[in-house]
């Protein structure tokens, strides 16, 4: 491997460490209302981000951005996307569902392969078919045995799959889609935010005190860095390997919620994982197979 490729390896697995490591920040966040967390995170990363790409790409950049044809409204769309799926995480961390958070993280790849087939018409090959088969079986176990569907899982792996559709038909780059998705986002944030200083309910400054504060300014960086990492990394080294380390920020979350918030994990709860990791191995075992075949079909 060269020294670019090491480089952007070790980037791409610095963005998912700090993925995973992200409910242990937003546990430190918890005084503070999700909804208030998720519009400073807005507010806050749109700033950032903002000022990443006006150093980057110079002032142009938003309009060069939103020059391709329907980036606007799909751009539009993205944001609601990840901003639902913001909220529903940090919710959920702080409510005690860090496990079921990284559940939702380990679907999601899976979930990806059924989005694609519907609104991509892609066509699925046997051992796909079969992980998606497990992981479905390991889904109605957990919904069996606790009496309700695992349903936070669901929806964060549903819209980061859905934001990722949008965001694969988008052509644009990853850094600056997130720049046009946080200017959609930061007028209403901000009138939210000013809305609930106004009548009583936000609280920044004084009122969460000085380091809470201080975290929610900063949640704007923790937001914008991986992602710049990740957009870094992956024009450096091969997307099967992305592949792999995606799975790096699932397996913290879930080690941070067993291990570090004492959250139940019994036998029932380790059926249902194994299948979905199953499915995780089938899914891999594939991809590696598919990419050793194309890298032997020139020989």
């Amino acid at each position: 491997m060269n020294p670019v490729d090491r480089r952007g390896m070790w980037v791409a697995v610095g963005a998912y460490v700090l993925w995973g490591v992200m409910p242990l920040y937003w546990h430190l966040l918890k005084v503070v209302p999700s909804l208030q967390i998720v519009l400073h995170r807005i507010a806050w990363s749109t700033l950032f981000v903002g000022a990443y790409l006006l150093w980057r790409d110079g002032r142009g950049w938003l309009r060069r951005t939103l020059a391709g044809p329907r980036l606007g409204w799909m751009l539009a769309l993205s944001g609601v996307l990840i901003a639902f799926n913001w909220g529903l995480y940090i919710w959920a961390v702080n409510a005690g569902h860090v496990v079921e958070t990284a559940l939702g993280y380990f679907i999601n790849p899976l979930l990806n392969v059924l989005i694609g087939v519907l609104f991509l018409r892609e066509r699925l090959r046997p051992l796909q078919w079969l992980s998606v088969a497990v992981a479905a079986t390991g889904v109605l176990w957990l919904a069996v045995r606790y009496g309700q569907v695992p349903w936070i899982a669901l929806a964060l792996a549903a819209s980061f799959g859905l934001y990722g559709v949008v965001r694969k038909l988008a052509h644009v780059d990853a850094v600056a889609g997130l720049g046009v998705e946080s200017a959609y986002l930061f007028l209403p944030a901000i009138a939210l935010l000013a809305w609930t200083e106004a009548h009583g309910g936000g609280g920044f400054g004084a009122g969460y005190g000085a380091a809470a504060s201080a975290l929610l300014v900063l949640g704007g960086i923790v937001t914008a860095l991986p992602l710049v990492g990740f957009a870094y990394a992956v024009r450096r080294i091969p997307l099967a390997t992305v592949g792999l380390l995606q799975y790096i920020a699932p397996t913290l979350q879930f080690l941070i919620g067993v291990l570090v918030f004492r959250e139940p994990f019994d036998r029932e709860r380790l059926v249902g994982f194994a299948c979905i990791w199953l499915a995780l191995a089938i899914f891999a075992a594939d991809g590696l197979l598919r990419a050793r075949r194309g890298r032997l079909a020139p020989a």
